[in-house]
């Protein structure tokens, strides 16, 4: 696999964006370039980042009670409630302030909020924390399990997101098409590389990736 990266810089923000062109599959897509997210999700300076450009591009009449973190983002989650604390934004909850979850996935890709839990889901306005959104099958699993506990969703937030909108829900991103113009994802059946005979050089996820 080709190791050499490049950092893309976004639209207002400090934080930078390492890809890696070449041959990848997730579960629902093959794409051109992995998406490395280590120090953005991981690194105290980075994950400031990526909260403080989130913040600055809520609406600042948005209603918050809780941030759901998956796919690693439970790092910038923390720094996005200091951000919205620090400009102002409204929160329901009790003691006026923000529930920072991780929920359970299951093996069948299900995300659980167990019975302990659902007090931070239910009848709160809930912003979902994302890394990547490309097929956009991560934020309907999210819309899904927000839905069915009884929570209020406000926006999907992610650190990379190809479309601004999927079935209706707002998608907010620090990176998009805009800063890495020929990002292209394709279902397996239908990938060009596949039938050109490139071999796979990783399989990867939110954890990152396994070189085959």
């Amino acid at each position: 696999m080709e190791t050499k990266y490049r950092k893309i810089r976004g639209t207002g923000t400090e934080a930078e964006l390492k890809v890696i062109p070449g041959h990848f599959a997730t579960t629902h897509a093959h794409s051109n370039y992995y998406l490395d997210m280590s120090t953005l999700t991981t690194r105290t300076s980075e994950a400031q980042n990526v909260a403080r450009t989130l913040a600055s591009m809520y609406l600042n009449y948005m209603v918050v009670d809780t941030i759901v973190c998956l796919e690693g983002t439970s790092a910038i989650g923390a720094f996005l409630s200091e951000e919205l604390t620090r400009s102002g934004f409204l929160s329901m909850n009790k003691h006026k302030t923000f529930y920072i979850i991780r929920p359970e996935i299951n093996s069948s890709g299900l995300i659980l909020f167990r019975d302990n839990m659902q007090m931070a889901i239910r009848d709160k306005n809930i912003v979902v924390l994302l890394a990547t959104v490309t097929t956009g099958n991560n934020v309907r699993q999210a819309v899904d399990s927000i839905r069915y506990y009884g929570g209020h969703l406000q926006c999907v937030s992610s650190i990379f997101s190809i479309p601004d909108q999927v079935d209706g829900t707002p998608v907010i991103s620090v990176f998009g098409k805009r800063e890495v113009p020929d990002y292209a994802f394709y279902k397996s059946s239908e990938c060009p590389m596949c039938k050109a005979g490139q071999k796979l050089d990783a399989l990867v996820n939110a954890f990152g990736y396994t070189k085959i």
